[in-house]
């Protein structure tokens, strides 16, 4: 299950979705949760699905690569659609025991299953299209307004780049842990929750020893290269926004102020 989680993950390429300003695009993927909790109806989840489908194939990224970030919650999308099932009171449809499931119910169920879906899909787009250094950049600049209030933009742009960056090392270094310990005679499947939570205990342990190990070889990387960020920082490949970044903008415009105007229609 590890090896199915793609946040964080880049698939190079040389697609026009690669190469569009990672501003642009970091504000398309906000705009785009945000949009996701206008809609009140199905139908719009039929532009939603368009829009996502256009994306995978302009990216060129494999839809079974998107497809598997969907897995490792598959749980939480499962709960979140039986816990709208039973607890949704409306015209009951059946009932498996004390539990009844309305027509309301399975609706919203269904509904708040696709919203998941949809938002999960979305959002892991912008990482598998964008390189984390892109990512980091982009970040700073929308945030550089903030420094008037003091908001230290570099620093916190790097710091969700490197968190990002670092889930697929991590997710890698626990799967290596765990093979080595089970092999050794761990269990980490059988028993109750307790027994369970006490056998990740071996697990844990060297997995945060290594983090702690590969953050401080990080930061006396960076001091060797006389890293400093902020102020007077200069860049191989200064970002800047072409013809086709304002194209996309005004059509994302549109798409989105259609996709919001179906709640009050």
């Amino acid at each position: 299950m590890l090896k199915d989680i793609t946040i964080g993950q880049y698939f190079p390429g040389d697609t026009i979705v690669h190469k569009l300003d990672p501003r642009v695009k970091i504000l398309i993927t906000f705009v785009f949760i945000i949009s996701l909790f206008f809609i009140n109806k199905f139908y719009p989840y039929l532009l939603v699905l368009g829009f996502i489908l256009t994306v995978i194939k302009l990216s060129k990224v494999p839809f079974k690569y998107v497809f598997k970030g969907l897995k490792p919650l598959r749980f939480i999308i499962i709960i979140t659609f039986f816990i709208n099932a039973f607890m949704t009171k409306g015209v009951e449809l059946f009932s498996i025991g004390p539990l009844t499931v309305s027509e309301e119910g399975l609706y919203q169920a269904i509904f708040m299953a696709l919203r998941l879906i949809f938002l999960i899909m979305g959002t892991s787009l912008l990482t598998l299209t964008t390189s984390p250094i892109s990512l980091t950049d982009g970040i700073e600049k929308l945030l550089n307004p903030l420094k008037i209030i003091g908001l230290p933009a570099h620093e916190l742009a790097m710091m969700m780049t490197i968190a990002l960056r670092f889930i697929p090392t991590l997710l890698e270094e626990t799967d290596k842990i765990m093979k080595a310990q089970m092999a050794r005679g761990a269990d980490f499947e059988s028993g109750n929750i307790l027994n369970r939570a006490k056998n990740l205990v071996p697990l844990l342990v060297p997995l945060f020893v290594n983090s702690f190990r590969r953050a401080d070889e990080l930061a006396m990387a960076m001091e060797a290269r006389c890293y400093r960020g902020g102020e007077h920082r200069t860049r191989l490949n200064e970002i800047k926004m072409d013809k086709i970044d304002f194209i996309v903008i005004t059509i994302m415009t549109i798409f989105f102020g259609i996709l919001i105007s179906t709640r009050y229609i």
